[in-house]
């Protein structure tokens, strides 16, 4: 057995008894190593530079089983494109705010919405199974912003 650290991506893979490939391995490394929220042609750019013979058909029906999976989950932040981060369960999730303006992606957790939405959910007599927020603006000192004089 090797002493090879797993990604995250490869052990869920793993514990689901998907078959890893090289190739696939370098996506999940690429998919795990990603800061940001890559589309399909972004993942086959890099993992590309590290195995020259991975394809751009390669990353789309990776990418699409490990989504299918729930290993993957794909946003689409209003620019036509799906973007995808590693899947978080309900009590461990974060929610995004889209700059327009340069199409910067930020990751935040507010303790104070969880408590709220939950508690939204409870009073119209529902459990909350799970959702997603993405807030969209400018910055504050941007010409858009239509609030600035």
């Amino acid at each position: 057995m090797s002493n090879e650290k797993l990604t995250k991506i490869e052990q869920l893979c793993r514990d689901k008894n998907l078959k890893m490939t090289g190739q696939r391995k370098v996506i999940a490394q690429v998919l795990s190593e990603s800061e940001d929220h890559p589309t399909v042609e972004e993942v086959y750019e890099r993992a590309s530079s590290i195995d020259g013979n991975i394809s751009l058909a390669t990353v789309y029906r990776t990418v699409r089983l490990l989504e299918e999976e729930n290993i993957l989950q794909s946003h689409d932040f209003g620019d036509g494109r799906s973007r995808y981060e590693e899947w978080e369960d309900f009590d461990n999730h974060h929610h995004h705010l889209i700059d327009l303006e340069s199409g910067k992606i930020i990751e935040f957790r507010n303790d104070e919405l969880e408590i709220l939405k939950e508690k939204i959910a409870d009073e119209l007599g529902y459990k909350l199974i799970d959702h997603k927020l993405e807030l969209y603006g400018v910055p504050v000192d941007s010409k858009r912003n239509p609030g600035k004089k």
